[in-house]
């Protein structure tokens, strides 16, 4: 993991992000993992068309553009989360479990658990490296 400045004032920890330096293997992984599961939520018809986040070509923009190109007389409610920190708190075990709930099993779950198994991760900066 490396700080990176965000914004405001550089004294303030709160404005670095974390970024994790992953290897080019890691990255493939993530990749295959990543298709895996997309196709998995596809096949399955999980996802409905109205959803717009975390979807490949479409973003906050289309879903913009969807409620513009809508009839007139209907009412709609939009809301717009930001869960970029979400992510960082997740619990594993409950992860696994809402994964598996949804039907992923086999190798991809598999390959999931193990990695998040051996999850570590630590930061050095300044040359002082913090604890795992």
């Amino acid at each position: 993991m490396t700080p990176i400045y965000k914004k405001s004032l550089k004294e303030d920890l709160g404005n670095y992000r974390p970024i994790s330096l992953t290897s080019v293997s890691g990255k493939v992984m993530q990749q295959i993992i990543l298709n895996a599961i997309m196709q998995h939520i596809q096949d399955n018809q999980m996802i409905g068309p109205h959803q717009h986040g975390f979807m490949k070509g479409r973003s906050y923009l289309t879903n913009l553009i969807s409620f513009y190109d809508r009839d007139e007389g209907d009412t709609v409610d939009i809301v717009y989360q930001d869960f970029s920190k979400a992510f960082e708190i997740v619990s594993h075990s409950i992860l696994l479990e809402k994964l598996a709930a949804h039907g992923l099993g086999g190798c991809t779950l598999h390959w999931i658990k193990s990695c998040l198994d051996d999850w570590a991760q630590g930061v050095v900066v300044n040359g002082v490296k913090s604890s795992w």
